[in-house]
C-alpha cells in the first residue's frame, strides 16, 4: 500500500457518491493492470516489445495477414486469460446499488462487462467484437477464428476487423456523443487509471470540469489531472483503492 492515503479521504469520496446524482467512471489501462493486461506505453508496455504500424489502418490494409499476427499476439494472447479484478467488481457493484450510472473506458478487453456493468461505454471499442471492412457486419470474437489468418467474414468473404479504433482511424460516433453528453450532466467523475496523455480521450475529464463536476482520481503516481481538475486524490493502485472504498461505500 502506498500510505498516502487517508482515512478521511475514503470517507470524503464515499460521502460524495451517495450524495452525487450522477457519477461517472472514466478508466483507464491501470484498472487492467492488476488483471495481467499490460499498459501499452512505458518501459513494460506493449510498444516497447511490438511494432505500433500493426495498429494502422493504411498498414491494415495492405498488409493484412501480417497486421493480424501482430494483432492476434498483442491482443488475444493477453486478453483471453484476464479476469476482471476487485475495481472491475467494485463499479459493477456501484452501477447495481445505483452509486454509479455509466463508465466511459478507453480500455478495449471487456473487463468491465465481464464484472458485471451493463452502462459502458467503449470509447476506442472493443477487441471482443470484429466487424467485416466489406459488408459491415458484427460478430463477436472467438479463438478458433485465427486459425486462419487473416479472419474473414462468414458471411461475404470480406477481411474482418478487430472493432476497435487503430491509428488513422476516428472515435465512434455514438461513443463520442455519449462520452461528451456526460461531461455536461454528470456531477461526480472517477478517474481511474488513466495518466491523462490519450488525445481525445484525455479531454473528457476536462470537459467535465467545466462543466462543475467534482472530479475523484485513483492512479499509484500524479498524473495529467492531478493539479489541474482533481478535487480528491486517492493515490494507489485500483485495486488498493477499490478495496478500501467497498469497505466505506458498503
Amino acid at each position: 500500500m502506498s500510505g498516502l492515503v487517508y482515512d478521511d479521504q475514503i470517507q470524503e469520496t464515499a460521502d460524495l457518491l451517495r450524495s452525487a446524482k450522477r457519477t461517472i467512471a472514466f478508466t483507464g489501462a491501470g484498472i487492467s493492470v492488476e488483471s495481467g493486461i499490460p499498459p501499452f506505453r512505458g518501459p513494460d508496455g506493449l510498444w516497447a516489445k511490438y511494432d505500433p504500424q500493426v495498429l494502422s489502418i493504411d498498414y491494415f490494409f495492405r498488409f493484412p495477414e501480417e497486421a493480424w499476427r501482430g494483432i492476434s499476439e498483442i491482443f488475444y494472447k493477453h486478453f483471453q486469460e484476464a479476469r476482471p479484478n476487485a475495481a472491475h467488481l467494485l463499479l459493477a457493484r456501484m452501477e447495481k446499488n445505483n452509486l454509479l450510472s455509466r463508465i466511459i473506458t478507453q480500455n478495449i478487453d471487456g473487463l468491465h462487462q465481464k464484472a458485471g456493468s451493463t452502462e459502458v461505454v467503449e470509447y476506442h471499442g472493443s477487441s471482443q467484437r470484429l466487424v467485416c471492412t466489406q459488408c459491415g457486419d458484427y460478430m463477436a470474437f472467438y479463438q478458433e477464428i485465427l486459425q486462419t489468418l487473416p479472419p474473414q467474414c462468414g458471411k461475404c468473404g470480406g477481411l474482418l476487423k478487430p472493432d476497435f479504433i487503430f491509428f488513422g482511424e476516428m472515435i465512434p460516433e455514438k461513443a463520442n456523443i455519449e462520452s461528451t453528453r456526460e461531461t455536461r450532466i454528470a456531477d461526480v467523475w472517477i478517474v481511474i487509471g488513466t495518466t491523462g496523455e490519450v488525445v481525445p480521450a484525455s479531454m473528457l475529464p476536462w470537459e467535465a470540469k467545466s462543466h462543475k463536476a467534482a472530479i475523484v482520481e485513483i492512479n499509484p503516481h500524479p498524473s495529467a489531472y492531478t493539479e489541474m481538475v482533481t478535487d480528491i486524490f486517492l493515490q494507489g493502485t485500483a485495486v488498493e483503492i477499490a478495496q478500501m472504498l467497498e469497505k466505506a461505500l458498503f
